[in-house]
């Protein structure tokens, strides 16, 4: 029998068993809407929480208030890290300027950016928002940043009441879109913008000296991290060593009352990409559960179908159909609710990873990755219907290979 004509005998059980074939394609439309959903969220997560580090490159460290864990070493280069234990009495651990000075003064060290970051209002034309304000020391943010501008230019030594804004706040956060010399209101104070970064972030830069005056819970003089440049990249790890002795010497501190962490950005940057990766695996690992669910709906569907189709078989075996002829049919019906049920899901997960982050609102990290969307790949896409297909297939294939070996005698005689 020819492929064509047992195409054509497939598709005609698909067609008139309906309500059963729809039933079983629905399952496994609902396991691969789950995988194709969760996975395209999972790498939008991890491009946006990438994305939100792009302005640091990999000779940078970053020191912050807070000691490491206590399973972590002071010299292992960072990691992750804890607030410090402190009782009430005690005052709050901070980065301030006279850390700055001992790191002035260490020779390795390139470039300090000092910054402070919170939420804050924004206005425009009488419209509201609320964005993310990053004051940076204009000195040396452009030197150290590999954000990169769509249009104007980055902040200035002498700059005063300007800003750098993200490319989302420029285009598509208010109903009309900003333009570099444009003002803009931050916490009632007016603002120039400058430059335009060419992201879909909705942060602001401007001088840290600005910043304080508009987020008002800050400390003057007080960071909520340093950016370290180092002169050799090769060199990070004895740099971060000697930064670590000269703090604690100057901060009174020892290995077990450590009150600050100095991280390097790779290590960060490989650990969010490990753990968004073991995420993403875990959160598919449940969806395709839903795909094996609608892999035991087509084994159900199919010993139906061969029940069913039991005289058929034993009328085309009488005018010499073979073995494998009828195990083809089968198995090309059970590829058919597959590849259906593939489609169908892949379109489901498309919609459900495009709506899932605007129904969870604008908070949160879900909220922020509404802005930018799912990422649907391709790769993605040809893996859901390869892997609907083929479970599918290995589904029908008892069922299959049970009704290609009924002897025509019997399957004339079955009722």
């Amino acid at each position: 029998m020819k492929f064509y004509k047992a195409f054509k005998h497939a598709l005609n059980m698909v067609i008139h068993a309906k309500l059963r074939s729809w039933l079983t394609i629905l399952g496994i439309v609902i396991g691969v809407a789950a995988v194709i959903s969760i996975v395209s969220i999972g790498d939008a997560l991890e491009a946006d929480l990438n994305s939100q580090f792009d302005g640091l490159g990999g000779d940078l460290l970053t020191l912050t208030a807070g000691a490491p864990k206590a399973s972590s070493s002071m010299g292992g280069g960072g990691g992750k890290f804890s607030p410090p234990a402190s009782s009430a009495s005690e005052e709050e651990v901070v980065i301030d300027k006279r850390d700055v000075q001992i790191l002035k003064g260490i020779s390795d060290i390139k470039l300090i950016d000092t910054r402070i970051s919170d939420r804050a209002d924004i206005y425009y034309v009488a419209e509201k928002g609320t964005v993310t304000i990053n004051g940076v020391d204009p000195l040396t943010w452009s030197q150290i940043t590999t954000l990169e501008l769509s249009d104007g230019r980055v902040l200035g030594p002498a700059d005063s009441n300007v800003i750098v804004i993200g490319g989302k706040v420029a285009d598509g956060f208010f109903d009309k879109d900003l333009g570099v010399n444009q003002l803009l209101t931050i916490e009632e104070k007016l603002f120039r913008i400058v430059g335009i970064l060419d992201d879909e972030s909705t942060s602001i830069y401007m001088p840290i000296k600005s910043a304080y005056e508009i987020l008002e819970d800050k400390d003057i003089d007080v960071y909520d991290s340093v950016i370290i440049q180092v002169k050799d990249e090769e060199q990070i790890e004895s740099v971060i060593s000697i930064i670590e002795q000269k703090l604690m010497i100057f901060r009174h501190v020892n290995e077990k009352t450590v009150d600050f962490s100095v991280s390097s950005n790779l290590e960060a940057q490989s650990s969010r990409a490990e753990m968004m990766a073991s995420l993403t695996a875990f959160l598919a690992a449940i969806a395709a559960v839903a795909l094996l669910v609608g892999a035991v709906g087509i084994t159900n569907t199919m010993f139906t179908s061969v029940l069913e189709k039991t005289k058929e078989i034993g009328i085309m075996k009488a005018i010499g159909a073979r073995n494998n002829d009828i195990l083809r049919i089968f198995l090309i019906n059970a590829a058919l609710i597959g590849f259906i049920g593939g489609v169908i899901g892949i379109i489901v997960g498309i919609l459900l990873s495009s709506a899932l982050p605007a129904m969870m609102g604008t908070s949160g990290i879900m909220g922020k990755m509404g802005s930018s969307g799912a990422l649907i790949s391709l790769q993605s896409i040809l893996w859901s219907i390869g892997l609907s297909v083929l479970l599918a297939m290995i589904a029908g294939a008892i069922p299959a290979y049970k009704g290609s070996k009924l002897k025509p005698v019997d399957a004339l005689r079955y009722e």
